[in-house]
């Protein structure tokens, strides 16, 4: 009898051990990292203080807002659009379709190395084809020029992953029945007035939990920059997930990279709390 009553229980006991190893335990032991020094002592928020002294930890949280907030906007932006314009009837739609996939497909370190190559002031294609067309008067130091570097890093990111939110939006956009269109049409409304009236609040749902996936990818991503710039020049692309990985990996400081991933998490939480609460509707309107 006992066992019939805790069968569910029973059943899901091997995944919540898997989940307590690979997401609960890591959590608490970072913790416990943050607030204890190398030899195990507690220190209290000595590592925090540490940490968060340095002017650099302050230039990196302020990159990572421009990161997060430059990439996630106009990935919304450009993947929308894009798949506005695919969800029209033109020749060749499929083709397009599959081949608007294949900035995401392709692994993060590959385009990360090819668009460096790209970039590059002497050898990069981009500079090539600018000089030689009387675009530019010389060649532009992308990687190079602190004012320049986060931009381009930002414009390879949106490249990266606008298709994931055409794909996305795609699909909310298949799902709006084609009697809301021709009514429209039968009243006079224009392509834009469609798509304003129609679309954008038809994949409404899609686009808020597409923004909350990509601003959590764009916290947590450090291969675009890392494999480009490795935060460089000066700082001007160092993010704090990069930050957190050289006091662990380079400074050998794991006690304060410890610190900073736990005040790192907490301002994540904050920011994926407001967003959630701003983008749900109130009761009056789901009424």
């Amino acid at each position: 009898m006992y066992l019939r009553r805790h069968t569910g229980l029973l059943f899901a006991l091997p995944a919540l051990i898997v989940l307590f190893m690979l997401i609960a335990y890591p959590v608490v032991y970072t913790g416990l990292l943050s607030v204890t020094d190398n030899k195990g002592n507690l220190v209290g928020l000595s590592n925090f203080a540490a940490v968060l002294k340095p002017r650099v930890t302050t230039q990196a949280f302020i990159n990572t807002l421009w990161w997060v907030g430059g990439s996630v906007v106009l990935q919304v932006i450009l993947g929308t659009a894009t798949a506005v314009l695919l969800n029209q009837n033109f020749w060749g739609r499929s083709i397009v379709r599959s081949l608007t996939l294949l900035p995401w497909v392709v692994p993060g370190i590959v385009a990360a190395t090819t668009w460096a190559w790209m970039f590059h002031t002497e050898f990069g294609i981009i500079n090539y084809m600018m000089t030689s067309t009387g675009a530019v008067p010389k060649a532009v130091n992308w990687l190079g020029d602190p004012n320049l570097v986060m931009p381009v890093l930002i414009a390879i990111n949106v490249w990266k992953l606008f298709p994931f939110v055409a794909v996305m939006v795609l699909a909310g956009l298949q799902s709006i029945p084609n009697d809301l269109y021709e009514a429209a049409r039968v009243d006079g409304a224009s392509f834009w007035h469609e798509v304003w009236h129609i679309s954008l609040p038809g994949v409404r749902p899609v686009l808020t939990a597409v923004t909350l996936l990509l601003v959590i990818w764009a916290l947590n991503s450090i291969t675009i920059i890392y494999a480009i710039t490795k935060g460089g020049p000066a700082n001007r692309t160092l993010i704090t997930p990069i930050q957190i990985f050289r006091e662990a990996f380079e400074n050998v400081a794991f006690n304060r990279a410890a610190a900073l991933s736990v005040i790192f998490f907490a301002v994540v939480i904050a920011i994926v709390f407001v967003y959630i609460k701003v983008s749900s509707p109130s009761p009056e309107a789901a009424k």
